[in-house]
């Protein structure tokens, strides 16, 4: 299927690795020039010289931290000055799990305020600088990674929850101008991060790590982990002009949490 990307210029926060990353590389595979941003320069610029390589088309490293939004303007700025404007935005950076404690009786006014900031004022703030560009070009995709836990009772809900409210706000304010907002709901999905937590939690229990993870995706319809790649398809089709009948929703890529029914 051609996703009509070419000549499209997509900025993906969160983008040295993980979940942004493999976006990143999935929508320069369909002919959208690429900007990759994220805290630390070093990894920023090993991703965007390989998605290059491997793509052939213009991504270039553009390091912001998102809590900042003096960072994230200037971003935007040489974002559309080295690639000519923004047409797509996929906010992806966030910490996983960070900010919140175990449980909303414990936990600190800090921690949960930082969760909050660096995934929900965050994702706004990308957006406001990204959505001038798409409102001059008539055109534009804004796609937010949450996370399946807004759909269940836990301490890490919250701002994945309040990332639907957002979605849907930009989604009704701005669908005049040519511009969707959707929401991406992974589940746990393979990565570096992802191993590390299996490798300390499994020690902890004395059970194997291969256990561990099929308790894990005992929770999806499917019986298994998904790979970064898989979710990455998905955002790919929501950023396409193919998209355009679905503004405002929220989709799980999880591979289906077992015995839900969301509506």
């Amino acid at each position: 299927m051609n996703l009509e990307l070419t000549g499209k210029v997509a900025w993906v926060t969160g983008g040295s690795g993980g979940i942004g990353s493999a976006i990143a590389a999935a929508l320069a595979a369909e002919g959208a020039d690429v900007a990759v941003s994220g805290r630390k320069p070093g990894p920023l610029e090993e991703q965007a010289a390989e998605i290059a390589a491997a793509s052939g088309q213009r991504v270039i490293a553009v390091p912001a931290d998102v809590t900042d939004k003096n960072a994230v303007d200037q971003a935007a700025e040489a974002i559309s000055g080295r690639l000519g404007g923004i047409d797509i935005l996929v906010n992806t950076a966030a910490t996983p799990l960070a900010g919140t404690g175990g449980s909303l009786e414990t936990v600190s006014d800090q921690q949960l305020l930082t969760g909050l900031d660096e995934k929900v004022v965050g994702y706004l703030r990308t957006s406001q600088a990204a959505v001038p560009s798409m409102k001059r070009r008539g055109w534009g995709r804004l796609i937010h990674v949450g996370g399946l836990l807004a759909r269940q009772a836990s301490s890490y809900a919250p701002r994945n929850l309040a990332i639907v409210h957002l979605s849907k706000t930009l989604s009704d304010e701005l669908g005049p101008y040519g511009i969707t907002s959707n929401v991406v709901h992974p589940g746990a999905t393979r990565g570096a991060r992802l191993a590390e937590s299996l490798a300390s939690r499994a020690q902890a229990r004395n059970v194997s790590e291969a256990e561990l993870e099929a308790e894990l995706a005992a929770a999806y319809a499917i019986r298994r982990l998904l790979n970064p790649a898989e979710i990455a398809h998905v955002v790919t089709f929501l950023a396409s002009p193919l998209s355009a009948a679905i503004t405002g929703e929220s989709i799980g890529t999880g591979g289906g949490i077992t015995q839900m029914v969301t509506i």
